[in-house]
């Protein structure tokens, strides 16, 4: 699994022109689910997401976590994230977690974190071709896994 937390002043999804998920100051996660992955893989991975201290605190400097600032966060599914080039120019995604496993377990990582953050995680739509709009903060961009 690999999440790429990116910090944001802003960020949407959309889909066929509506949008399906807003949020302010936060982060925006683009999350790939690989083969293997399991519950207990996306749990570890939403607290890490709720705990990571990447908000600016009272001195400017990335101090609080997301829930202690007052942030929202936006999931969007992304198999692409595990593109393996390994072979050529064109990419591989047998690495990715197949749909009928991969969606639960997307699923279960938004109902966790929202949890965590005690808040809905808005989200786009698993699978579609989405539009991704965002203003980067920072920039500030990690990469969990």
């Amino acid at each position: 699994m690999k999440v790429v937390l990116q910090r944001v002043i802003s960020a949407s999804v959309s889909v066929d022109g509506n949008i399906t998920g807003s949020i302010g100051p936060g982060y925006l996660l683009l999350v790939g689910l690989a083969s293997g992955d399991d519950e207990a893989t996306v749990r570890r991975l939403a607290a890490d997401v709720s705990k990571a201290r990447l908000m600016s605190d009272t001195q400017g400097k990335m101090g609080v976590n997301l829930r202690v600032a007052g942030g929202q966060a936006l999931a969007v599914s992304q198999f692409t994230l595990l593109a393996d080039f390994s072979k050529g120019n064109r990419p591989s995604f047998n690495g990715a977690a197949k749909p009928e496993i991969a969606k639960p377990l997307f699923d279960l990582f938004v109902q966790e974190l929202s949890a965590l953050l005690e808040q809905p995680v808005p989200t786009g739509v698993f699978g579609a071709d989405m539009r991704v709009e965002l203003v980067n903060d920072g920039p500030v961009t990690v990469v969990l896994e």
